[in-house]
């Protein structure tokens, strides 16, 4: 089968080939992400931001009912691996311009004092600080627990603030399946966190 043939499989509907092209071209992407931040310098932090990059990727292949990878017409004797190169590179590259109008609480002025110096004031006591380590590790460990695609879904929803009428284009099923998917992810929490001694109201 060649790459046209496998990505109008992909966008006629196929799970099965979308699955496969998932799990295909992961790693391909992810590659050249990590390889492309290098290239750019991008500092330390921004490099562990690979895992948002990627998610934003293969959100916008997929949404819109795949207009982006419908896209790929293998003109030229282009590969998919090749289109999606492309695809990458310019994702890394919008994702480091947006990124530009940050600013760093580290980053000290002349006189040596930075954003975290003026913010510290209001700093909780070790006390509390360690206390509300300690929940966030229980916090994860719930999340954590949680199979991939929950935790990919709430990724999308949550941080990425993806509607659930998005989500359901992502993942080719019907509106009311998010709903019931996003109520048995948040069910499965709220007995996580209750059995951890967490209130929940």
């Amino acid at each position: 089968m060649s790459d046209l043939e496998f990505v109008q499989q992909c966008v006629k509907g196929d799970r099965q080939a979308w699955d496969e092209f998932v799990t295909r071209y992961s790693r391909l992407i992810y590659s050249y992400i990590y390889r492309v931040l290098r290239l750019k310098g991008a500092p330390e932090n921004v490099q562990n931001n690979a895992a948002d990059i990627f998610q934003e990727i293969f959100v916008s292949l997929s949404q819109d009912n795949f207009r982006k990878l419908k896209s790929f017409k293998a003109k030229n004797n282009c590969t998919l691996a090749s289109w999606l190169r492309q695809v990458t590179i310019h994702a890394v590259i919008d994702y480091l311009r947006r990124l530009k109008g940050t600013i760093s609480l580290d980053e000290e002025d002349a006189d040596g004092t930075s954003l975290q110096d003026i913010v510290a004031d209001d700093a909780p006591s070790a006390r509390d600080e360690l206390k509300a380590q300690e929940k966030l590790i229980d916090l994860k460990d719930c999340v954590e627990k949680l199979g991939t695609q929950d935790k990919f879904f709430l990724e999308l929803h949550f941080n990425r603030a993806l509607s659930l009428q998005k989500l359901a284009e992502f993942w080719r099923a019907s509106r009311p399946a998010m709903d019931m998917r996003k109520a048995r992810i948040i069910s499965r929490l709220r007995d996580c966190f209750k059995a951890k001694g967490f209130e929940i109201t």
